[in-house]
């Protein structure tokens, strides 16, 4: 299996081929504010946790950011892109964030606490999911007491769906371990908040960081006999085995539908995408995983309804699509059944749920957005944290 990190000398190859460009087009493109051009010059002269501090200054979640961002970000504005392909700076950022944690523990490497004095001012985030956990982060380096309520038994939220081989824990638990340094947070496990409005009133301000519970709907016959990916991935053991597992999707989630498959011992696993392999919402290297692990990836393809067969198998049935001048149309004459899935997938993204915000009820993350990567909630996170503390100062301040 393809280690999810840099070996030593295709780190020190990628860092060479930074230019050091003065505009900075990297720094500009990512959603955090990280600095790919301040930490790659620190790492190139050997300042490794120099160089993953200065990560830590605007990501609090530096280490899962730099194993899962998309190339849309800053290697898309990479300026080395127009002269052969860009460099690979999330890579560079994960290796950077392991090799620092490696060497242990510093002062520079914890949250800074001690020249904040704690405001008189508890609040409360929901959600310990990307966007919650940096919301806090953020909260907490700003002298605020927060607590932090998790429905289920663990952080991470949406995270916890993501394959080992994509997403060793170890990534998580050192994000989260520079989280808490900050100290002033409190985390309550398996703790649901049923009516989000009557928890404000017991907080000056909250941050609701609840990701996206609802699936998409696809709106085809026999749609009930397809499993969400949310009901797949959070307990894939109960669906391991053999068989043929198709899944519905051309995006990041979808692709960890597929792999978590064949971790469970799926013989075929296939993607059907609507549009073409171009438009797939995934990295290059991801499509490349999933290819050389034998996934199928079928395109231009819509299903159009799913018929249960006498043996319990599923039969997907499906139409051909063509996109021209960027409108997806069926292409007549072109269904075709597609018979014996034992499990067929739904990885189409999520329906936001919305209520009424103020001054100091604030959504982030996906469940005020849309689905999103991991780098967009931790941004909107830290944005949401900034918006309340603004707030909270200017109740402070006023007579």
């Amino acid at each position: 299996m393809t280690s999810v990190y840099l070996n030593p000398a295709q780190f020190k190859a990628e860092l060479e081929r930074c230019l050091n460009c003065p505009t900075q087009p990297c720094f500009k493109a990512c959603p955090t504010a990280c600095n790919p051009a301040s930490f790659i010059q620190l790492a190139k002269i050997g300042r490794l946790r120099a160089a993953a501090n200065d990560l830590r200054q605007t990501n609090p979640m530096a280490h899962v950011c730099g194993l899962l961002c998309p190339e849309r970000f800053c290697m898309q504005a990479c300026t080395r892109g127009r002269i052969d392909f860009p460099i690979h700076i999330p890579a560079v950022q994960a290796y950077l964030m392991r090799a620092a944690e490696k060497e242990g523990p510093s002062a520079e490497s914890s949250c800074p606490e001690s020249s904040v004095p704690t405001q008189g001012s508890a609040v409360a985030v929901i959600g310990a999911g990307p966007a919650g956990l940096s919301a806090a982060c953020r909260l907490a380096q700003n002298g605020y007491p927060v607590t932090l309520f998790e429905q289920s038994d663990r952080i991470g939220g949406a995270l916890n769906m993501i394959p080992a081989e994509r997403l060793p824990c170890n990534a998580l638990a050192a994000d989260w371990n520079f989280i808490q340094s900050a100290g002033r947070i409190t985390l309550r496990l398996n703790t649901p908040v049923p009516d989000i409005q009557k928890t404000a009133a017991d907080f000056a301000g909250v941050i609701v960081a609840t990701g996206l519970p609802i699936g998409g709907m696809l709106n085809i016959p026999g749609e009930t006999d397809i499993l969400p990916y949310q009901t797949y991935l959070t307990n894939p053991e109960t669906y391991a085995g053999g068989g043929n597992v198709a899944v519905i999707g051309g995006g990041n989630v979808a692709a960890d539908c597929a792999l978590t498959a064949l971790q469970n011992g799926a013989t075929h696993v296939e993607l059907f995408v609507r549009r073409g392999l171009k438009h797939m919402r995934m990295s290059a290297r991801e499509r490349n995983t999933l290819i050389e692990r034998g996934v199928e990836i079928t395109t231009l393809t819509r299903p159009t309804g799913v018929v249960r067969q006498a043996d319990g198998l599923l039969t997907l049935e499906t139409i051909k699509t063509r996109l021209t001048e960027g409108k997806l149309t069926d292409i007549p004459g072109t269904r075709l059944n597609c018979p014996d899935w034992r499990v067929i997938i739904k990885a189409i993204g999520s329906v936001k749920t919305r209520f009424p915000e103020s001054a100091t009820l604030i959504e982030a993350g996906d469940c005020k957005s849309g689905s999103s990567t991991v780098v967009e909630a931790v941004a909107s996170g830290k944005a949401a944290a900034d918006k309340l503390i603004q707030t909270l100062k200017e109740k402070t301040s006023s007579p």
